[in-house]
């Protein structure tokens, strides 16, 4: 049945303009501002920041409650939204679409001084939501500002050149001249570095930026791949862990539960930053409908965030044991020199030949390559190796979780592409010690804490300890060792799935 009277939200109804640049829910919107202090509400005297606007949904949500909260202080209506918007909201638009989406979904009108707008006295038609078109500095075929490339980005006239606004400047404060209590948003994720074969995360650039203007809050929403992964994020991580004005954050492992039909590797998730108030920091966890938290946590307390509280005690027991870690005999990405797509190799055996194992269109092949023309770690061909796929599951979205691919025993001699890393061990009771011990889910438990998307690198093994190789190594064998308690056990073994051998690869 239809309600007569029903009157949608259109900004719940827009799509969002790619997997990089999406729109934020109503909803969700509240969900952060409700991590700031009400008496901001309250406060006719404090100026809010958008610095991405794209639906204007963030300005226009901070509008509404200090209409409310301002209703006694400013009882007449005209006079109060005039001033809320004329002297305590400023946005800074992404593009020229969205300046004149945000504008119209602020001031209910496309002109900030037009005829219908709710605030009358705006001189001009921009208002307090700013854009202009900028061009990118280009320097050795990037952009200085934010890294774009020229070849993918230096446009004419009729393109966007998604020459942000917010973080094109070196005084982002000349935007505006004027001092922020809060700046919050949902900035562009990634940009296409050299032809869209290889992204760059950008959303870090917007969070330093903010921090440059030194507001009281800051909260802005964000994947949250800097956590443990990411390109060109280890600065941003390392000062996001040893931040402590970071006093709330709340973690979605899965982007979907968030923005609806949007895939992004590894979630997203929005943070308080109180400049005044340094401490530990409150974290929540929210995986469907199950909530983890509000918990105390030090973000800085290893070297990437453990995302799951959980996790953190069982953890620490394995790491008192003080045990050298399995990256001992883990190889290193490209060990032999060749990348993934490598084809310098034949399909029969020949004499001096030794296999190659490579991965091609998602199935794993055989080739043979001659043994001389194995230029790179050489000292590694007749090694056993317990090959594994540097691509896992997906990120995370299905729990329980395989975590990482099935893995292939090469006996000696042999090679492999990019497509795998290697434990390498001298003998074949050996690797078949090693492989028991990669199917544990004890093992893939510990690889998950650091293992934020789809690829496994060698850095996500550190926490994995080095075992004897004299055994077959079950998950009991293990849980013993180490005196994991049955509730433990219980989370490891909801997270993890059995590895079977008729499971996919």
């Amino acid at each position: 049945m239809i309600q007569q009277n029903y009157n949608p939200d259109v900004l719940t109804c827009l799509a969002n303009l790619s997997n990089d640049e999406v729109f934020t829910p109503p909803n969700l919107v509240n969900q952060i501002l409700d991590l700031l202090p009400s008496e901001l509400w309250k406060n006719k005297e404090a100026k809010f920041l958008d610095p991405v606007c794209k639906s204007g949904v963030f300005l226009r949500e901070i509008a509404k409650r200090l209409n409310a909260g301002l209703e006694k202080q400013i009882p007449q209506k005209q006079k109060r939204l005039n001033h809320i918007y004329k002297n305590q909201l400023y946005g800074i638009a992404i593009t020229e679409l969205t300046s004149l989406l945000s504008r119209r979904s602020v001031y209910c009108s496309k002109t900030a001084n037009g005829k219908y707008s709710v605030c009358e006295t705006f001189e001009d038609a921009q208002g307090n939501i700013k854009y202009n078109r900028l061009k990118h500095t280009w320097q050795n075929g990037k952009c200085s500002y934010c890294g774009a490339s020229k070849v993918v980005y230096d446009r004419g006239e009729s393109l966007e050149t998604y020459a942000y606004n917010f973080i094109h400047t070196d005084k982002p404060e000349e935007i505006y001249k004027m001092k922020f209590d809060v700046i919050v948003g949902n900035p562009p994720y990634q940009l296409g570095s050299d032809g869209g074969t290889r992204d760059i995360p950008i959303y870090n650039k917007f969070v330093d930026q903010a921090k440059k203007l030194n507001p009281r809050f800051l909260c802005m929403i964000i994947p949250s791949r800097w956590m443990a992964s990411g390109l060109g994020l280890a600065e941003f991580r390392k000062t996001m862990l040893e931040d402590k004005r970071i006093r709330k954050l709340v973690d979605y492992p899965v982007a979907n539960e968030v923005f609806v039909g949007v895939e992004i590797k590894g979630g997203v998730c929005y943070f308080l930053w109180d400049r005044d108030n340094e401490g530990s920091c409150e974290v929540i966890n929210i995986r469907g409908s199950e909530v983890f938290g509000p918990i105390e946590r030090e973000l800085g307390e290893f070297d990437i965030f453990v995302r799951n509280g959980r996790a953190v005690k069982i953890l620490k027991k394995i790491l008192t044991f003080k045990e050298h870690s399995i990256i001992d005999n883990l190889s290193v990405d490209k060990e032999f020199g060749w990348t993934s797509n490598f084809s310098g190799f034949h399909q029969k055996e020949k004499e001096g030949d030794v296999p190659l194992y490579y991965i091609t269109k998602g199935k794993r092949d055989i080739g043979w390559i001659a043994r001389k023309e194995v230029n790179k770690s050489v000292h590694l061909i007749d090694q056993w190796k317990v090959l594994v796929p540097k691509a896992g599951s997906d990120g995370g979205k299905k729990i329980p979780d395989h975590v990482l691919g099935k893995p292939l025993i090469a006996k000696s001699p042999s090679v492999c592409t990019q497509s795998f890393l290697f434990f390498f061990v001298d003998t074949k009771e050996e690797a078949q010690s090693v492989e028991s011990y990669y199917k544990t889910c004890f093992f893939r438990f510990l690889v998950s804490l650091r293992k934020i998307t789809q690829d496994a690198t060698r850095s996500t093994y550190l926490w994995v300890p080095k075992q004897k190789w004299n055994t077959t190594w079950t998950d009991e064998k293990l849980y013993k060792k180490y005196g994991i308690t049955k509730a433990e056990i219980k989370f490891i073994e909801s997270m993890i799935r059995p590895m079977e051998l008729n499971d996919e690869q």
